[in-house]
């Protein structure tokens, strides 16, 4: 009763890793709101940037957590910030600021939802956030599959797997709400996001390999 997803978890070098696990992925749509105005009349406005900035700064210095013995510690990042009508001459009435969590088994959505939203409230921010769940973190203890695939990653490539639940999340998230041990082997990621994103031709006949000796044990 296992299961395994071959996706790119790779590093340096084709089976140097195999992910057992993944963090879990929480996005929020900030919007803080001000009052537009002339630039040049500050008085009759309120700049939602300069509102949100020393809030902003104290939650980017949040510890959310240590992580654990399989993860690494909670992180949170801003993935884009939007204001203004694009007159220089005019203060913007509101600012969206779209944020991640990658986080580990050592915090859950809720509670990093509370202690965000508390900081906003502390600074008598008016806001919005529209929140999205995209994955939990999961995690495979090391047993039946991993050692499997340690074992045929070694017999292919005479490389030596370490088991890792860093990274991004995957689609393995819903395959391991219905098996009990799921893992992922791929290429490398070292172009993961990038533009010109692609696998090299080197890191496929070791997959090759890895799957014609994996399929016989």
């Amino acid at each position: 009763d296992v299961c395994s997803s071959d996706l790119f978890p790779s590093h340096d070098m084709v089976g140097d890793t195999i992910k057992n696990g993944r963090r879990g992925s929480l996005s929020g749509k900030l919007k803080v709101l001000g009052v537009q105005g002339h630039i040049a009349y500050p008085h009759l406005a309120k700049n939602p940037i300069h509102l949100m900035a020393p809030a902003l700064a104290e939650i980017a210095n949040v510890v959310w957590d240590q992580g654990n013995a399989h993860f690494p510690p909670t992180t949170w990042q801003v993935s884009n910030i939007h204001a203004g009508t694009g007159a220089t001459n005019v203060i913007p009435g509101e600012v969206v600021i779209d944020f991640n969590f990658r986080f580990s088994t050592a915090s859950t959505a809720d509670g990093l939802k509370g202690t965000l939203e508390a900081i906003l409230q502390k600074h008598q921010l008016q806001y919005s956030i529209d929140w999205t769940l995209g994955g939990e973190p999961f995690l495979t203890e090391p047993g039946n599959l991993s050692s499997a695939v340690q074992s045929a990653i070694k017999e292919a490539t005479g490389v030596d797997a370490e088991l890792s639940a860093t990274g991004g999340t995957s689609d393995v998230r819903f395959i391991a709400k219905i098996c009990p041990q799921v893992v992922e082997f791929g290429p490398r990621n070292a172009t993961i996001h990038k533009i010109n994103e692609r696998v090299e031709l080197a890191d496929i006949e070791p997959l090759k390999m890895f799957i014609k000796v994996f399929c016989k044990s």
